[in-house]
């Protein structure tokens, strides 16, 4: 089901306005990665990249051209584990917080 350009304006606004939302859509991101659900894990980073850094200044910050950030998380998209950890790392440090993994 495509996401109507409303949605994603009012995911933009929330992002912008609510710090705890901001937090949750990131930490929401690497999770569905890392239980294997790459798709939702890029849609979910893509949207967030695009309402906090954008990606000419992620790609600035990580050395890797916009528009391959832009392929990576985009629905056919295939990140190198390499590129990918970089992304996170740099979302980590523009927003401040400090991701772990712990098993459960």
């Amino acid at each position: 089901m495509a996401l109507t350009r409303a949605f994603k304006e009012t995911v933009l606004a929330r992002v912008q306005s609510d710090p705890a939302f901001r937090e949750a859509l990131l930490t929401e991101g690497v999770n569905a990665l890392l239980e294997g659900d790459v798709e939702t894990g890029k849609a979910v980073l893509r949207d967030y990249i695009k309402a906090t850094v954008g990606f000419e200044a992620l790609a600035e910050r990580t050395g890797t051209p916009s528009k391959s950030l832009m392929r990576m998380f985009g629905p056919k998209g295939n990140p190198a584990a390499k590129n990918l950890f970089a992304v996170i790392g740099e979302l980590q440090r523009a927003s401040g917080l400090t991701l772990a993994v712990r098993a459960a």
